[in-house]
């Protein structure tokens, strides 16, 4: 993934990316926790894929939620190169960031 920060010019710009190619969406707090990140850098990334048009973003109650605008040619090209990329990471590393539960727990469930 460091090859991926030099390329987009920072790690978080590859994360906000890699984030919302594998889980199809996403919003800045649980992209900044899933990497360990400062809230803000990853806002600010997001706010900048959405102004150059490769993101777009709709509120769900209090939270913006960002996915990738399916009416950008860019965003369109970029998705297989990431897609590609999610591919080729170690298995352990794939796991660890990728993989997360996205539903909650049934009600009463250990």
């Amino acid at each position: 993934m460091e090859d991926l920060g030099v390329l987009f010019g920072s790690k978080v710009a590859a994360y906000v990316l890699l984030f919302i190619e594998a889980y199809g969406s996403g919003h800045g707090a649980r992209i900044a926790g899933t990497f360990g990140t400062p809230l803000n850098g990853v806002r600010r990334q997001l706010l900048k894929f959405e102004a150059s048009g490769i993101l777009v973003s709709r509120l769900i109650g209090r939270t913006r939620l960002f996915e990738f605008n399916p009416r950008s040619l860019t965003a369109q090209n970029l998705q297989p190169f990431l897609e590609a990329e999610l591919k080729n990471l170690p298995r352990d590393t794939y796991r660890h960031y990728f993989c997360q539960r996205q539903r909650p727990r049934r009600t009463g469930k250990k």
